[in-house]
């Protein structure tokens, strides 16, 4: 029987919305049993050069990555980028301008929470950014949960901050063709992140995947933190379909916070391509 590699490439630091350091996430990555890390900080690369040290310290092999928030039919949808350079000019400026809208919105959500009777929130939240230019509702939630408004982030999610509660305001990110593009542009695969998550009609999640493969992405998450046995199933026809490779990634957050740990996930189901395939030369 073919050993499966255990590959996660998908994971959140104290650089945008995670509770831990690259290098403690790291070490937890390598005491978990994982053989192949990426670190996809969302919108952010300034992780990648501790991360790449970090993981070349524990023997552990690592591909570059990144979260980008995309704007689609008017939903957030999140493009990984794997195995890129994270120092070309293209990628780094269009990271950054996607960042540049967040702490208005943040300053907005603040005063809106600050209407329902939770004051204090923006300046709370920041406590808890490790990067003021990726302050984002995790933040938020993570503040309201320490001042007594809900007993964990998952209560805040129903309450605040999603659409049509208090403290939502929306973003407009980058556009899927501009992800894709500076992805591919820096040499990397783009992914689908958890499509699970995003509640599309059949037809807009086709137009999705059509427009994706369209602007030259090559791959979609099937096995992660937030996709269950029907979803495995699902994106797993999705790759046949739509001839991507498969990507498999905790989506981790926090040890507090994250139902699935780092390297702790289901094999990727049977009969796709895992997308680490096409990057065995970008593996640092």
């Amino acid at each position: 029987m073919t050993h499966i590699l255990n590959a996660d490439l998908h994971c959140h630091s104290v650089v945008s919305d995670g509770t831990l350091t690259p290098e403690a996430l790291a070490q937890r990555a390598k005491a978990n049993g994982v053989e192949l890390w990426a670190l996809t900080d969302h919108d952010e690369i300034g992780g990648q050069d501790r991360a790449i040290a970090a993981a070349r310290q524990a023997g552990m092999p690592y591909l570059t990555g990144v979260e980008v928030s995309v704007t689609f039919v008017n939903v957030t949808v999140h493009i990984i980028g794997l195995g890129f350079d994270h120092t070309h000019p293209a990628l780094v400026a269009g990271l950054k301008q996607t960042r540049g809208g967040r702490e208005e919105r943040a300053r907005d959500m603040g005063a809106d929470l600050a209407r329902v009777g939770i004051p204090g929130a923006y300046e709370g939240a920041m406590k808890y950014v490790g990067n003021p230019e990726l302050i984002s509702r995790s933040h938020f939630a993570r503040y309201i949960v320490e001042a007594g408004f809900c007993t964990d982030t998952n209560a805040v999610f129903r309450k605040y901050l999603a659409e049509g509660k208090p403290g939502f305001v929306p973003h407009r990110w980058a556009s899927l063709g501009d992800a894709v593009g500076w992805i591919t542009g820096a040499g990397g695969v783009a992914v689908v992140a958890h499509p699970g998550r995003y509640k599309f009609t059949a037809n807009e999640e086709f137009a999705l995947f059509t427009e994706f493969k369209t602007h030259g992405g090559q791959g979609v998450e099937v096995v992660t933190g937030a996709h269950g046995q029907a979803d495995y199933v699902k994106y797993a026809e999705f790759c046949r379909e739509f001839d991507l490779m498969a990507s498999r990634g905790s989506d981790f957050h926090s040890p507090d916070e994250s139902h699935t740990d780092l390297g702790k996930l289901p094999d990727l189901p049977g009969g796709v391509t895992p997308v680490w395939e096409l990057l065995e030369a970008r593996v640092h």
